[in-house]
């Protein structure tokens, strides 16, 4: 091999690659923004590309290219994609809210299996139909604005004043414990708040939601992977509604009601004291289906207990049947783990 073949170059070239995973590669400007060069094959893809992963990080579509990469485009129809969506959109609705709606509280509460997120309104007065499409159209108005979303990094404590400022107090519970000295926040229209991961660039991404009056509340709705640009049908669980009120009433009566809070029992050394009351309501409320079944213990004679793996119903099952018995009733618990056999006793088709 000869030496004198080889050579360095001064100044690096001004364009780099962008490998994508088809083999085609998309050629550009060094420094340029992901976004420039997802836009060359944004008609070839199945949906909105909102982010890639660039040389197996997760990146957002702001992420400047200095170097040739690896690169996987990211759409609605992909996990991590359709994260990145919601809590955009989550944004677009504080932005819009704050614009409608100065000095009141909007809480962004629990997920709807139908795709869509559960809010709550504080500080406006009989919050109305009338109420919510004014917030619909604000929202559209700014994704036909197409406002930027300015990704700004702050020392910690200077986020902390500012969540302060603005009366966030569970933000401020929250980030006290954070071991970082350093915090990303988004800035639009306005509003400046922290979200848990990266955004679309821009609110013009966001044309696919919709609100829908709830009782006292409202659901934000968004499209979910397999029908990216469409919006789900929307199923009413008023059960399972119930289920997620009772437990924020749970967590107000523990003086827990955010993971801020949480950490104050700890670090305060009341924590032992939460988890009592915790046993208490719990046994109570199992003491009242106990009760419910009592008055009707001549209709049911089998009770399902439902849960995913290791949520606990095995030991619900013992508690409640403890709970029947104190009424007179003698239960049969039967666990179906026990029908589980070691794989050498699996019997074969």
């Amino acid at each position: 091999m000869n030496a004198n073949e080889f050579y360095i170059t001064e100044i690096a070239r001004p364009t780099i690659e962008a490998s994508l995973p088809d083999g085609r590669i998309i050629t550009g400007r060094r420094g340029a923004p992901l976004k420039d060069f997802m836009e060359v094959i944004q008609d070839q893809a199945d949906s909105l590309i909102v982010g890639a992963i660039v040389d197996g990080n997760l990146r957002e579509l702001t992420f400047p290219l200095k170097k040739d990469a690896e690169v996987t485009p990211l759409t609605l129809s992909d996990a991590d994609g359709a994260r990145i969506y919601r809590r955009s959109l989550t944004f677009l609705l504080e932005a819009a809210f704050r614009r409608c709606f100065p000095g009141a509280v909007l809480t962004i509460d629990h997920s709807v299996s139908s795709g869509g997120y559960y809010c709550q309104v504080e500080g406006v007065p009989d919050f109305s139909q009338a109420d919510l499409d004014r917030l619909d159209t604000t929202m559209r108005d700014f994704v036909q604005q197409d406002i930027p979303f300015v990704r700004e990094v702050v020392p910690l404590e200077d986020a902390i004043a500012y969540f302060k400022s603005v009366g966030e107090d569970d933000k401020v519970r929250l980030l006290k414990y954070r071991p970082r000295k350093d915090l990303v926040l988004y800035s639009a229209a306005g509003t400046r708040n922290y979200h848990h991961g990266y955004m679309v660039p821009s609110s013009g991404y966001l044309k696919w939601f919709a609100l829908e009056m709830l009782n006292d509340a409202f659901i934000l709705r968004f499209p979910r992977r397999h029908a990216p640009t469409q919006l789900s049908p929307m199923m009413h669980y008023p059960t399972l509604l119930k289920t997620f009120r009772d437990y924020g009433e749970w967590l107000k009566k523990l003086g827990i009601p955010s993971v801020g809070a949480l950490n104050d029992a700890i670090e305060d050394g009341h924590i032992d004291e939460v988890i009592l009351v915790s046993e208490a309501l719990h046994e109570m409320q199992i003491s009242e289906i106990a009760e419910s079944i009592d008055k009707r213990k001549d209709q049911v004679s089998v009770i399902l207990i439902a849960g995913p793996s290791s949520s606990g119903k095995t030991t619900f099952s013992k508690r409640l049947s403890i709970q029947l018995l104190a009424r007179g009733i003698t239960p049969f618990a039967l666990e179906m783990d026990n029908f589980f056999v070691d794989r050498d006793k699996t019997p074969l088709d």
